[in-house]
């Protein structure tokens, strides 16, 4: 499955904002929506087009809510991200999928405790569950956290930010190590060479 995941401005609370108006809430109604990182919405498609298509559907409250649009599709990666214009690009045909990881962005991913997040307005009348399946924190493990699995409750009560992006180039298959914060975790998202900008 394709999934797609929203990733909110700063100064909005996402979940309220796409599930309080009408044509956004319809447009997801149809989805289990889930929450791997602070402030996002992660839906499953059953393909890239069908992760564009809603993009495309969703295209006004993008504009004005959402940072970062990113689709993963497992026959490309199960660990990394694509860019919606990637995405888009893949979809039409414009680019292969091998052609795919060049160009990328690399996020610090931090822990913050979830009395911390902005919870969601109760006129939404809906409870987004946090993501705790392997295929939100790339480690396969299936806790949702990107690391050895712990019973300590602090671990159950803290979510994922993703925080300060890195723009790098893969050469030799390899990427740059994340230096701008200590962070145990990082999420990549592949980028058109458009977006790129070292």
């Amino acid at each position: 499955m394709t999934r797609v995941c929203l990733i909110g401005n700063d100064d909005v609370n996402l979940q309220y904002e796409l599930l309080s108006r009408e044509t956004s809430r319809e447009a997801l109604a149809t989805y289990d929506l889930r929450r791997p990182f602070e402030n996002s919405l992660a839906v499953r498609t059953v393909s890239v087009g069908a992760a564009v298509t809603l993009l495309n559907d969703l295209q006004w409250y993008l504009t004005r809510f959402v940072d970062a649009a990113l689709v993963q599709e497992p026959s490309i990666s199960d660990e990394e991200w694509l860019s919606r214009s990637l995405a888009t690009d893949l979809r039409n045909g414009d680019v292969e999928p091998h052609e795919t990881g060049e160009f990328c962005k690399v996020y610090g991913l931090e822990r913050v405790d979830r009395g911390e997040t902005n919870p969601s307005p109760p006129e939404t009348g809906a409870n987004v569950p946090v993501d705790r399946g392997a295929e939100a924190d790339g480690d396969g493990d299936g806790d949702g956290n990107g690391g050895d699995d712990s019973e300590d409750s602090d671990e159950a009560d803290a979510t994922l930010r993703l925080v300060e992006p890195l723009y790098v180039r893969r050469t030799d298959g390899d990427l740059p190590a994340y230096d701008l914060r200590d962070v145990e975790e990082t999420l990549v998202v592949r980028l058109t060479e458009s977006e790129y900008s070292p």
